[in-house]
């Protein structure tokens, strides 16, 4: 299976999560998108449902020597850190509060840039909806879920396009329900799902989620 891009993604995506659910849960779900990316998927995730959009914006801790190699990932008031590697590779704990500290200003960075003056949706006693374009490790996928549970949300879905079968079997205890199109083997990488995966700015992200209903709630 391969999408066209992250919009003919989030379509099918959309169309797979609206099967699934009842009409009243889809009226009143909130689709959070996982920028850059994700978030072009879940505008189309939310308007296949007829739901609200929203932002949430994770971000991976970097290791040190290898920024592609991920201790875990912070969410607005959420650390999921990976304490079995941060061991393994001796981490250095003035690093790794570098690190979180620095993901953490990029992180409210994001947030003013997407949301402007606008307050975030409302998650409390809702459907909430975790939407990325695809999911390679798992970590910035754990920390968007639980920081929807600490917002009371009644009951959180991740769902994404792409991932591998053992992300999906991970993930199966930070979440009510999990929504995966397509899980190859070999994974190799997101993007090798997708015939257009460019880049996607912070503009783009801007005017995905001005295009869907917003609300605040």
């Amino acid at each position: 299976m391969i999408f066209d891009d992250r919009v003919a993604a989030g379509e099918a995506l959309g169309e797979e999560l609206r099967g699934r659910f009842a009409r009243t849960d889809s009226a009143d779900a909130l689709v959070l998108g996982i920028p850059r990316g994700g978030v072009i998927v879940a505008a189309a995730v939310a308007r296949v449902l007829g739901a609200s959009l929203d932002v949430i914006v994770p971000r991976k801790i970097r290791a040190p020597q290898n920024p592609e190699l991920g201790l875990g990932a912070v969410a607005p008031g959420v650390q999921v850190l990976d304490e079995r590697l941060i061991r393994s590779l001796r981490v250095d704990p003035v690093y790794l509060q570098g690190e979180i500290a620095r993901a953490e200003t990029e992180i409210g960075r994001r947030e003013l840039t997407y949301r402007g003056d606008r307050r975030p949706a409302n998650v409390r006693d809702r459907l909430a909806v975790v939407v990325d374009d695809g999911i390679a490790t798992g970590g910035t996928a754990v920390a968007a879920l639980r920081w929807a549970r600490a917002q009371a949300a009644a009951k959180t879905v991740m769902a994404a396009p792409v991932a591998p079968a053992s992300v999906g079997a991970m993930l199966r205890g930070e979440t009510d329900e999990i929504v995966i199109l397509f899980e190859p083997d070999p994974f190799v990488a997101v993007g090798r799902w997708y015939r257009d995966f460019d880049q996607t700015s912070d503009a783009e992200v801007v005017a995905a989620l001005s295009g869907t209903v917003n609300e605040t709630r």
